[in-house]
């Protein structure tokens, strides 16, 4: 279990502390657990290119008896659109192969969260939401599903459910949840960064209090998408387009007369020590040592972007699972303890309880 230790945030005070376990409605239990067994880390089986090594290993074995019904396109060439559109005629082979490559993976990914579930942070936990862009497609939808009932075969009473906002917008209003809703009285938006190992996506996210108090109504307002995996920069490099994303998106918002919170929320994978260094687990980050002791995200920025509506830049950054399970604050509000998983480039988790209110 990772976490980092924190006071709670009192009333008119600036949370300070990064990656920290006390957030203004939840406690985060736990986030990134990196549990192995003699195979490796066990949510190594259950992100995205697990998925589409189940199809692999399902056409391999098909053509030891005849001819593969995908025929002869490479199983990564296929867009998650192509391999949802196999499923048209459910009486194709090529449809009956993707059903198998959908039941193996959501027998791996039940397990990996029953194994989760005997973790102390997560042994009370009542819903599991799923995130991430795996969840962004109807074979991934459908494994979900299936992954519930086998959990229930299991005798586990966890709800598993999808993540309520499209994932690729999940990452950003989540971040509205770092912070204090008394810091951002009296402003319409904030700045929000998703940083994955593929993508990196900037966003305003409309905070619309004025018809909920909870951040239930947040809304991605304008977004920026960088796929960095095609480009292969440098880390000095992406922080700078990064900034240049940033910098488009205020100029955005100040011609729209949106009153912008000098605030920029991130998500990001790894380990966040309370002074915004990734301590580990940064390693799908695009070009160069993210865990460096040398480098600071939140310091970068900051320095990059040191006013924002000729405010100071305040900078907060959490863990990118944290942050995408965050968006599902308002919905949660029923149970006192949920759990969030990211199906991507990896398996992100975090666990929470939620704060009497």
């Amino acid at each position: 279990m990772a976490k980092q230790k924190s006071r709670p945030v009192e009333e008119n005070e600036a949370p300070v502390t990064h990656g920290a376990e006390e957030l203004p409605t939840v406690t985060v239990a736990s986030y990134n657990l990196e549990r192995r067994d003699k195979d490796g880390f066990i949510g190594d089986r259950a992100n995205k290119g697990a998925f589409r090594d189940a199809i692999n290993d399902w056409r391999k074995r098909v053509r030891e008896g005849g001819d593969d019904p995908l025929g002869g396109v490479p199983t990564d060439d296929l867009s998650k659109k192509e391999v949802d559109a196999l499923l048209k005629d459910p009486e194709s082979e090529a449809a009956a192969l993707v059903m198998a490559a959908i039941g193996d993976f959501a027998k791996t990914l039940a397990d990996v969260l029953a194994r989760y579930m005997k973790e102390d942070s997560w042994k009370d936990t009542e819903t599991i939401a799923v995130g991430g862009g795996f969840r962004d497609s109807k074979v991934g939808m459908m494994a979900i599903a299936r992954a519930q009932i086998l959990l229930k075969a299991e005798g586990l009473k966890v709800a598993l459910t999808p993540i309520a906002h499209h994932p690729d917008e999940a990452g950003l209003i989540g971040a509205v949840h770092l912070i204090p809703s008394w810091m951002l009285k009296g402003h319409d938006a904030i700045l929000a960064v998703d940083i994955g190992g593929t993508n990196i996506r900037a966003g305003v996210v409309k905070l619309n209090l004025g018809e909920k108090a909870d951040f239930s109504k947040a809304k991605v307002w304008k977004s920026e998408l960088w796929r960095h995996a095609d480009d292969e920069p440098r880390r000095t490099a992406t922080i700078e387009y990064l900034v240049r994303m940033i910098e488009a998106l205020i100029a955005k918002a100040e011609k729209a007369k949106l009153a912008l919170a000098p605030v920029i929320g991130i998500g990001c994978p790894g380990i966040i020590a309370a002074d915004g260094s990734i301590a580990r687990g940064g390693q799908n980050l695009p070009g160069g040592n993210w865990e460096s002791t040398h480098f600071n995200l939140p310091e970068a920025l900051r320095t990059a972007i040191p006013r924002i509506t000729d405010q100071p830049t305040f900078v907060i950054m959490h863990n990118d699972a944290v942050v995408q399970g965050l968006s599902e604050v308002p919905r949660m509000k029923d149970v006192k303890s949920w759990a969030a998983v990211t199906i991507g480039t990896g398996l992100g988790n975090a666990s929470f309880v939620n704060k009497k209110s």
